[in-house]
């Protein structure tokens, strides 16, 4: 007989597209075309409290908003999204800080915004599947009871000591 134990799930050995499918705390975007821009959309939607965050999230009304974004960005993804466009991204998005992961560990950064904003834009990067999806909660997807927003590290809790400790490295 099965026994349940409510442990997170574990992660070792499932590729990223089957971990997006099953953590609640990932948005995976299910649009085969400009994936980035679907996912930094319901992002801001989420940071922003946007009444249509809960649309875009489940595919919903999406599409008008990504090409008008495209259309006054003047950002082409003909060829894919890398590192040059989440630049131009962040670029035109001053007031949020885009954050991409390639894997679900708070060390693995593949793209940091410079910009000093408290509107983290977490992205998932699947270097396999070369699609991005949305990270809603970063405690979640990478199983971490807590992570400095300071020093991208995972800890066990916000005390103050953690807190020094950034200060002090960063």
């Amino acid at each position: 007989m099965p026994v349940g134990f409510g442990h997170a799930i574990k992660t070792r050995g499932r590729p990223l597209s089957v971990m997006a499918h099953l953590k609640k705390s990932i948005v995976e975007v299910k649009a085969t075309d400009n994936c980035l821009t679907h996912a930094l959309v319901i992002a801001i939607a989420r940071v922003d409290n946007d009444s249509n965050y809960k649309s875009y999230h489940d595919g919903w009304k999406i599409r008008p908003v990504v090409k008008n974004l495209l259309e006054t960005t003047d950002i082409d993804l003909i060829n894919g999204a890398g590192i040059p466009e989440l630049t131009t991204f962040q670029e035109q998005f001053r007031e949020y800080k885009i954050v991409v992961y390639q894997v679900l560990s708070c060390d693995s950064i593949m793209f940091e915004g410079h910009v000093e904003s408290s509107k983290r834009l977490n992205q998932l990067y699947d270097v396999v599947g070369r699609h991005y999806h949305g990270i809603t909660k970063q405690t979640g997807a990478t199983a971490r009871q807590y992570v400095c927003k300071a020093c991208n590290k995972d800890c066990r809790s916000d005390s103050t000591q953690s807190a020094i400790r950034c200060v002090v490295t960063a």
